[in-house]
Order: C-alpha cells, then sequence, then structure tokens
C-alpha cells in the first residue's frame, strides 16, 4: 500500500521529515483515504497518524567522565594537549615556587628561628633562584647552621 501521499502531508502538518511518521497498523485504510491536509489533521487528532520522538543524545558517559575528572583522573599523557609549559607556564611554576619559599622563611622569621640579617640574605637568594625547593631551604639552614633553636620546624 503506497501512503507516501499521506507520509508527506502528514510530515508537513506535523512539521517533521517524512521518517518521523508513523501510521497505525490497525487504521491503514483510513490514512490511506485521506488526502487533504484536512484529513490528515483529523487523522493526528485520533492518535492514527504519529510522530517518532527524536533521539537524544545520552549524558551519562559525559557525567561519568566528569566525575573521574573531579577526583583528578583522566589527566595522562594521551589526554594532554599541548607542552609542559602550555598547561602550567614558566612564570605560574616559578610564582608558585617563589611564593612557598617566600612563606616559608617568613614563617621563619616570625617564630624567631632566624634573624632579620640572615633572613633578608636568603630571601635574596631566593629571589634570584638559589633555591631549588622549600626542602633546599631546609638544607642549606641546615648544612650552615643557621637556625637560632632546634625546635620541631626548621
Amino acid at each position: 500500500m503506497q501512503l507516501t501521499v499521506q507520509r508527506r502531508l502528514a510530515s508537513q502538518v506535523l512539521n517533521v521529515g517524512p521518517k518521523r511518521i508513523c501510521f497505525d497498523s490497525a487504521q491503514l485504510n483510513d490514512i490511506k483515504e485521506a488526502i487533504t491536509k484536512a484529513d490528515i489533521r483529523g487523522l493526528i487528532s485520533h492518535g492514527a497518524i504519529t510522530r517518532i520522538p527524536t533521539k537524544g543524545i545520552s549524558k551519562g558517559r559525559t557525567r561519568h567522565n566528569k566525575a573521574q575528572k573531579r577526583k583528578g583522573l583522566r589527566k595522562g599523557p594521551g589526554s594532554r594537549k599541548g607542552g609542559m609549559h602550555a598547561r602550567l607556564p614558566k612564570k605560574g611554576a616559578w610564582m608558585n615556587k617563589v611564593r612557598i619559599q617566600r612563606r616559608f622563611l617568613q614563617e621563619l622569621k616570625e617564630k624567631k628561628f632566624i634573624n632579620p640579617s640572615i633572613f633578608r640574605e636568603l630571601y635574596y637568594k631566593s629571589k634570584g633562584g638559589y633555591f631549588r625547593s622549600k626542602r633546599h631551604i631546609k638544607l642549606y639552614l641546615d648544612e650552615h647552621n643557621l637556625v637560632k633553636e632546634a625546635g620541631n620546624e626548621k
């Protein structure tokens, strides 16, 4: 049974593509007799002609991946785009390093583990890139015996 005209009319009335038109198999004779848009509208209201709903894209995988990323996963070499300095610029890395060192030196000075002159000397060394890390400052202080009191924190 050729229902191409009815399918075309129904797609115009429902404003969807012809592939998204579904005919009720029990009422095919009524659909065959429908030749005007008014007839098609009547059949749509009776439920003989329906539109097939669109298929959406599931967000389940996306939600799962987002949850994994919140945990710090999915950051391996295969996921990275850009070099090391594109992901964390050299300046950003430098700022982080120097801020940690300065905070540590300030803490030592406030707790009176080092006097202001030693603080100033270490501060300038830190600014000049002498120390690799906070741990390096601790090693330097131990080697040069610059800590006044032997407390738990250095």
